[in-house]
């Protein structure tokens, strides 16, 4: 196999990876959305506090669940112009993304347009999550408010 063949596949492999995450989240499925994308290790920069987030307690499926159960109605979510660079065993990545749901009780729908980058390892052959990190700009106006009216 050649290098470009391999390269061509690691880079299908970590799209569809990513790409799970959209699968999972718009299911409700926290098992699926934990298990098969992170490594035991994981480093996540997240949204939700704190300011980040470690292997075992970010793995807690249970703490998932109780979040996906604070939404009425489907969650949509969508991951857009993503870019994925490998090399032999590591990568990264890094997209676009919408979250749009109504939070339990609300009467609009929440919407919400935020960049991601993960990077990745080949560990035992497989393709595996050992950071992410999610941000949402803010207005460097002097309200310093979070930039939530943007779309691409």
């Amino acid at each position: 196999m050649t290098s470009t063949t391999i390269a061509r596949r690691d880079e299908a492999e970590i799209r569809e990876l990513i790409g799970e995450q959209a699968i999972a989240m718009q299911a409700r499925d926290a098992e699926r959305l934990l298990t098969a994308r992170y490594a035991p290790e994981i480093v996540k920069f997240d949204l939700a506090p704190p300011l980040q987030h470690t292997g075992p307690e970010l793995l807690d499926v249970s703490r998932l669940q109780s979040w996906f159960a604070g939404f009425d109605g489907p969650i949509d979510y969508e991951i857009r112009d993503l870019t994925v660079t490998a090399g032999e065993d590591v990568a990264f990545a890094h997209s676009l993304n919408r979250l749009s749901t109504t939070p339990h009780g609300a009467t609009e729908k929440f919407d919400l347009w935020f960049r991601a980058t993960v990077c990745l390892r080949k560990i035992e052959g497989t393709w595996q999550i050992t950071h992410e990190h999610n941000s949402t700009p803010f207005y460097m106006d002097g309200s310093f408010k979070a930039a939530l009216d943007l779309r691409p």
